[in-house]
Parts: structure tokens; sequence; C-alpha cells
């Protein structure tokens, strides 16, 4: 398997550095022994606080569960820090920490654990039934870092939800920005400027593409609808704003509202292209 953690300062007792990089596992953990015994063994080699620094997309739900034992379990102090993305089963490895200290340039990402699964209907049913289970276990970790309750974390799984800097740390799953005197500097309160990055800007982002693109009429007029729609989903939440400055976003009815009505849209727009 490719080691996709690399160790620095490995001899030193004062701190050691633990860097994961890339996708954590590119092959599974599950029924592996080796691996898991050759990440405990370097992680437990030495004494002393460690630096875990993080700019992943993601991986094996397993593998990313024993590290984040190995790590709530060590004896120093694990301090995390996300100087790109923690995303999906890196994430996971974040809570871990007993500081997340996040970039001001950094996200966070957070979803439903998802597999490919082949067979009769009551094999399908059985591997949603698993995939049940490891949400709720994936839960448990963002429950003990955030105190958010289960029914919200489950809430913005389901919606796949990232997240800057500040709107971690205003949901609980980053303690501070990592530049001097951030704390005094941005206003993390304020809701409406730290919004979580949703399948909005995602949506935003494929339309750009589109536009580049030479399309067919019924396309083109369908994509000046969406952006409309954007437009529109911006005027209500800012008039909410207003009225409130301390929203919360993540229960914003009315933004799902419209990205469920962008996403139907952009379904429709895969037959014209």
């Amino acid at each position: 398997m490719k080691k996709f953690w690399n160790w620095k300062n490995q001899t030193d007792d004062e701190e050691r550095t633990l860097f994961l990089d890339g996708v954590i596992a590119s092959e599974s953990w599950f029924d592996d022994d080796v691996t898991p015994k050759l990440f405990r063994n370097e992680l437990n080699s030495g004494e002393g606080n460690i630096a875990v620094w993080i700019n992943s997309p993601g991986g094996d739900c397993i593998a990313a569960a024993q590290i984040y034992n190995m790590l709530t379990e060590y004896k120093g102090k694990v301090n995390v820090f996300i100087d790109g993305l923690a995303a999906s089963a890196a994430s996971v490895i974040a809570m871990a920490g007993d500081k997340v200290v996040m970039s001001p340039v950094s996200l966070m990402m957070i979803h439903n654990p998802s597999c490919i699964a082949w067979g009769e209907s009551k094999d399908l049913r059985k591997e949603a039934e698993i995939l049940d289970e490891f949400k709720e276990s994936i839960i448990n970790a963002y429950e003990i870092k955030t105190g958010l309750s289960r029914v919200k974390i489950s809430h913005l799984m389901d919606c796949e939800t990232w997240l800057n800097a500040n709107k971690a740390i205003e949901l609980g799953f980053a303690d501070k920005i990592n530049i001097d005197n951030a704390e005094n500097n941005v206003d993390i309160t304020d809701a409406f400027s730290a919004v979580a990055v949703t399948r909005r800007a995602v949506t935003n982002a494929l339309i750009s593409k589109i536009k580049r693109k030479e399309v067919s009429a019924p396309a083109e007029f369908m994509v000046q609808n969406i952006l409309n729609a954007l437009n529109s989903m911006d005027t209500e939440i800012s008039v909410k704003h207003s009225e409130n400055s301390t929203i919360d976003l993540a229960n914003q009815t009315i933004e799902q509202h419209f990205v469920i009505d962008i996403l139907k849209r952009l379904d429709c727009i895969k037959k014209h292209i």
C-alpha cells in the first residue's frame, strides 16, 4: 500500500509533525493487519506532542476510524492543522485533535458515507443498512467535538456541507484560525459572511463551465433561468439576514428550496448539451 502519511522530527521529544496528504488509504484497511500496525508503530515510536497537518479529500472510512482512535489514545497532546482540505474521512481524523486549527483559506467537508455495491435487492438493502451504521459512527466523532445534536449533524451530512474556517469554528468543528490575532480580526458570529459552501457553489461553477461551451438554445435558456433563481435566492437571504443578523443558514429552508429547484433544472440541461 502507498503511504499517505509522513513524519517530520520523528526523534524530537518536544513535538513531532505528522503529514496526512492525499487520499486516506487508496486501498481499504479492512482485512489489512500490516498497514495499521505500521502506522501505530510509527505513532508510538516517539513521545511528546504531535502536530498533525491535513490536506486530504478523504478516503477509506475504516482507515480514518482507526487513525482517529490511535490519535485520541495517544498520551501526548495532538493538535490538528488543516492547511488545504479536510474532506469526508479526513474530517473525521481532524476531530481527534485537542485543538483543530484551520488556515483562513482552508475548507472542511462532511457528507454521508458511500460505496459501490452489487448483488440482489436483499444485498443492496443490507449494504444500505451498513452505510447507515457507518454514518452513525461518524456522527459520534462529530458530536464529541462539536456538541451539536445528532439530528443537526445528520442534516449537515445529508446536505454535503462545505465549511470555510469561520463556519467550522462557529459550528464547533474547529477551534481557531491559524493567523496571528485572527480571533480579534474575524467576526465568527456573522453567519451570513461565514456561510457554509454548499451545492450552490458547485452549481455556480458548473454554470460557468456550461456558459463557455456551445449549447443548444433550450439549454442556454435554462442556464439563464438558473442564474435568475440564484440571484433571487441571494436577495431572499439578504432580506432575512437584515432582519436577523445571527440567522443559521444551515437550517435556512429558503436556500434549500432553491438548491433543490436548481439541481432539478441542471438535470434537464444534461438532455440538451
